[in-house]
């Protein structure tokens, strides 16, 4: 049997696509009542925070995966689900607030995950970092991607993308370019992990001269979970 080891789960996905999918499911915990002669007896069933996270995502997940569009890396649905070797770790941004960001690459996609901090589970990345801050909003793109241009160096913030795809304007090239350089912030060794996300941005690479093969995409996501695997 396999076990994943949870790095990340976005309640705040998890919560408003469970609402839609099932409006009456409830998280707090069931209350069970069993008659017994001669005097009736109250017994309270309350189901730890964590099984109950878990046991959310995975409605969600199973009801994705069955009716939902969901895709793989390079070739991502609404949603896309993963299995690669990842870089990660905590990105400041400006005002002191904190993003966490997953970074990899199939042979065809460099792929990012971003989100807030405050969802990490079991203490945060490998590496050193900086204190935890809630970091709300940061599963939309704009606010996602101002993290990232705030957490890669000012002068590559602004830097032109060397070339740009014929059906994007400079905004989408602008930010697939902060996709691309921000996996290049990450330090530590690559771990194994399993996602699921919703699909935010994609198109071709701005840096086709860095990428060591022509014709790479570059793929934002935000993640309902994140794990590792084995």
């Amino acid at each position: 049997m396999s076990f994943r080891y949870y790095l990340y789960i976005s309640d705040t996905k998890v919560d408003m696509l469970l609402s839609q999918i099932d409006p009456g499911y409830r998280r707090a915990g069931t209350a069970e009542f069993s008659l017994k002669l001669p005097f009736v007896g109250a017994k309270r069933n309350v189901e730890s925070p964590a099984a109950d996270q878990v046991g959310r995502l995975e409605r969600v997940t199973r009801y994705l995966d069955e009716h939902g569009d969901v895709g793989s890396v390079d070739e991502p649905g609404q949603f896309f689900r993963g299995l690669l070797p990842m870089q990660w770790g905590l990105l400041p941004t400006d005002g002191g607030q904190v993003m966490v960001y997953f970074g990899g690459r199939t042979e065809n996609t460099i792929v990012g995950l971003g989100g807030s901090s405050f969802h990490v589970l079991g203490g945060g990345p490998p590496a050193a970092q900086p204190p935890p801050h809630v970091f709300g909003g940061m599963s939309n793109m704009p606010s996602l991607l101002s993290g990232l241009v705030d957490a890669v160096d000012a002068d590559e913030a602004d830097r032109t993308p060397l070339t740009a795809g014929a059906s994007l304007d400079a905004a989408d090239t602008q930010a697939l370019a902060s996709v691309h350089r921000a996996g290049g912030r990450l330090r530590g060794p690559a771990q194994n992990v399993e996602f699921l996300a919703k699909r935010l941005l994609s198109g071709p690479s701005p840096y086709p001269e860095l990428d060591g093969r022509p014709g790479m995409t570059v793929l934002l996501g935000s993640p309902l979970y994140v794990a590792l695997v084995d």
